[in-house]
């Protein structure tokens, strides 16, 4: 049975508001999460990511209270991250309405954190977030940062992406820090070598500028695409991005028959 490439918008979430920027930096409001939800899941994405950026670098919890709304607008499986430091934290968000979390901060602090939370809600609901940028330090060429990008780590991306899928990650949501927001295309020399490096399905995001991009990530590798900005601001739809892959030989489900979205704000 083919498996179907997911199309997933990313709602970056700061202080309520989604926001979007260039390389994690420079951010722009882009509307209610809430409302980009609801309008989101009715233009045919697969699923939902929501991302609190700010929640580890300010070094306070997620906003549950807005994933609790979220959740209540969308019926397809929705991703949040940001802040997570405990399977407490796991244990929130889920019952917040969260069908899977992205441990990104906490976990390369402490790689365990990901074997206690897969044993205890199961790999499918684990979600590695790794915010990867070029580094000539590394045997891979990438470092892990962390606090949204904010600081260098000195750990090969691609090693770590390895080992987290050993320890329980069920999925790698692969974030280009050098490719994030530039619309120059996904930074497909990282997608491929973590493709060769773990079995476990691999979310591209960072980088999207057109809809060539979006196959030109799948041929490198990656099971599901991610954008923001360009879904946020009306550049592209849902439906576009799926077009572009069914074009090019990938099957995708299919979208309700609507053009663009209804204004979230």
């Amino acid at each position: 049975m083919t498996v179907a490439i997911r199309v997933i918008p990313c709602l970056d979430v700061d202080a309520g508001r989604v926001v979007k920027g260039v390389n994690f930096a420079g951010l722009r409001d882009a509307g209610d999460p809430v409302g980009l939800a609801a309008a989101y899941d009715r233009a045919g994405a697969d699923e939902l990511t929501f991302l609190d950026i700010t929640a580890s670098s300010d070094e306070r919890e997620t906003m549950y209270e807005a994933v609790s709304r979220t959740a209540e607008q969308v019926f397809i499986p929705l991703t949040v991250g940001g802040g997570v430091r405990s399977t407490q934290d796991v244990d929130r968000l889920l019952r917040a309405g969260a069908d899977k979390v992205a441990l990104n901060t906490a976990a390369v602090a402490r790689p365990a954190l990901l074997r206690e939370v897969a044993l205890r809600f199961g790999a499918q609901c684990v979600v590695l977030s790794v915010d990867a940028r070029r580094s000539a330090g590394t045997a891979s060429g990438f470092e892990v940062t962390t606090h949204g990008g904010r600081r260098g780590t000195g750990i090969d991306a691609v090693r770590w992406v390895r080992e987290a899928a050993g320890l329980g990650a069920g999925e790698i949501l692969l974030n280009s820090v050098d490719a994030d927001g530039t619309r120059r295309g996904f930074d497909v020399e990282l997608i491929a070598a973590v493709r060769r490096e773990v079995a476990v399905p691999v979310i591209a995001s960072g980088g999207a500028g057109e809809p060539a991009h979006f196959s030109a990530a799948v041929a490198a590798g990656a099971d599901a695409v991610l954008a923001a900005s360009l879904f946020h601001f009306g550049e592209l739809t849902i439906g576009e991005v799926k077009s572009e892959l069914a074009a090019a030989g990938y099957t995708v489900r299919p979208v309700p028959s609507m053009k663009g979205m209804p204004d979230a704000d």
